[in-house]
């Protein structure tokens, strides 16, 4: 892949960095040669990237002709986003303080060169702001809050190179040669397969929704149909332009990174799994109440509960009930009530942190049905069984950490019930063609959908428990047909 580093007017201050080719602005919009090129890596240095600019075009065109550019318009549009730039501002607090604390003014600059500063102690701040903002040169600017008694980043703007004082120019040559060999060694180990899948991963997270075992499953079968794999974490959203499509294996949640990284990725036009829309629908028990009712999907019996109506849920449901805070997952935010007093106080207390929650009728089972689909076909089923002596199959202390879970029982699709493939599939549909796990009751003759996951287990032993390996390669096979269809409609999806 040719590397350019492109300015804004070739009397700009030249970044002269061996094997790179240093090109004009005007040179990469108009010469034809550069719209031809198949594959490129494009470091944008001009002056300004503001909407409808050179600069903003150099960016523009870039990932139209299929380049990669840095900045891509994502990046540069998060420059402009003052939540963004919260968010980030909050994620990187310790960094913050730890960096400024020391500082005795009221403000502060910090010059970042491709994930640098010319002083060492900001080393780990500079670097933590590349991965958000990956621009080869930015200014981050913060302000100290006097009645937080905190350091707040409230703006990055890019650098351009004809700013960057003649002091800094050696280092910027150093840390910008640097980081071009590193990435040439980068290539040149990934050369040998036509696309690059990120797998985003938590590896801190107790309870993940796949093991470090069952994931380099997933790159296995990756490599076998060209595709690289790299694992990532929450501190490589600034690096997606590398990738074709974005997996992730990480539990979701609106109000988090993983969200941020879905959004990203379909703001990029990758292959992403799970996509935004699907991790929006999932997380909220709400939003899947009332679509599984609207649609004719068999439910427990339902309530809504808000402040005017939690009064009524006992003689609408009877007791005991089952109570859900809209974005509960594995089981946490799930409680069981058996008195009017006890629904009172857990009504109230869930109450604190949503103004919708879910109440069900309680459906006692010995087990949950879980069918996983992806692509708008079945690919597992699996029996989870309640919890020794609990009414769930995971039991918890009161702090919420996991202290038993029941066995399992997978078997192939073909073997379960039709009602109950038909309908998951028909569950999982009216949420879209993603990686789904629907969870049923069975009771009598009736199947009842619990919920729809996005992100679901996908564990060895369990359930890849009858497919095995071919299971790793039916998700992975879904991931390389996307990509090509991707590339054949020019880069949409």
């Amino acid at each position: 892949m040719l590397t350019l580093i492109v300015v804004n007017d070739p009397h700009d201050w030249p970044l002269d960095i061996e094997g790179i080719e240093l090109v004009s602005a005007r040179d990469y919009l108009t010469e034809p040669a550069f719209a031809k090129l198949r594959s490129a890596k494009v470091f944008n240095l001009c002056r300004f990237y503001r909407y409808q600019s050179t600069g903003y075009y150099v960016s523009l065109l870039a990932a139209a002709r299929g380049h990669k550019p840095v900045p891509d318009i994502t990046t540069i549009q998060d420059f402009k986003s003052q939540t963004i730039i919260r968010i980030v501002s909050e994620e990187a607090d310790h960094l913050i303080q730890k960096s400024l604390g020391h500082l005795r003014s009221k403000d502060f600059v910090l010059s970042v060169y491709f994930g640098h500063n010319v002083a060492k102690q900001h080393a780990s701040l500079s670097q933590h702001l590349f991965r958000q903002f990956q621009a080869p040169f930015f200014r981050a600017f913060f302000v100290y809050n006097d009645k937080n008694a905190k350091w707040f980043l409230q703006n990055i703007n890019p650098i351009p190179t004809s700013e960057i004082p003649p002091e800094h120019r050696d280092f910027v040559v150093d840390v910008a040669r640097e980081y071009f060999i590193g990435r040439r060694r980068v290539i040149k180990r990934r050369a040998q397969n036509r696309y690059d899948l990120a797998i985003l991963q938590d590896i801190n997270d107790p309870e993940p929704p796949s093991s470090a075992k069952a994931l380099q499953h997933f790159a296995q079968a990756a490599a076998s149909l060209g595709i690289d794999t790299e694992f990532i974490d929450k501190n490589d959203y600034g690096r997606l332009a590398e990738f074709d499509a974005l997996f992730i294996r990480e539990t979701t949640s609106v109000n988090h990174h993983t969200y941020r990284f879905a959004r990203r990725a379909v703001a990029k036009k990758m292959v992403v799994v799970d996509d935004p829309e699907s991790i929006l629908k999932c997380t909220n028990k709400v939003f899947l109440a009332e679509v599984l009712e609207r649609n004719h999907v068999l439910i427990p019996k339902t309530v809504i509960v808000h402040k005017d109506n939690s009064k009524k849920v006992t003689a609408q449901l009877g007791l005991p009930c089952i109570l859900k805070q809209p974005d509960s997952s594995f089981s946490q935010g799930v409680v069981k009530v058996e008195t009017d007093a006890e629904l009172n106080v857990q009504v109230t207390k869930l109450l604190a942190k949503s103004d919708l929650i879910i109440a069900q009728e309680f459906l006692p089972t010995s087990f949950d049905w879980r069918v996983g689909i992806f692509d708008r076909q079945p690919l597992f089923v699996c029996k989870y069984f309640m919890a020794k002596k609990h009414w769930q199959i995971i039991k918890r202390d009161e702090s919420g950490v996991k202290t038993a879970d029941g066995n399992f029982q997978a078997m192939p699709v073909e073997h379960a019930p039709d009602q109950l493939i038909r309908t998951a599939l028909k569950a999982a549909n009216l949420i879209g063609d993603g990686l789904y796990g629907v969870d049923i009751k069975e009771v009598g003759k009736k199947f009842y959908v619990i919920e729809i996951n996005d992100n679901p287990n996908i564990d060895t032993g369990v359930e890849d428990a009858i497919l095995r390996e071919e299971l790793y390669l039916r998700i992975m096979r879904v991931f390389l047909r996307r990509i090509e269809h991707r590339n054949e409609r020019g880069g949409s999806w």
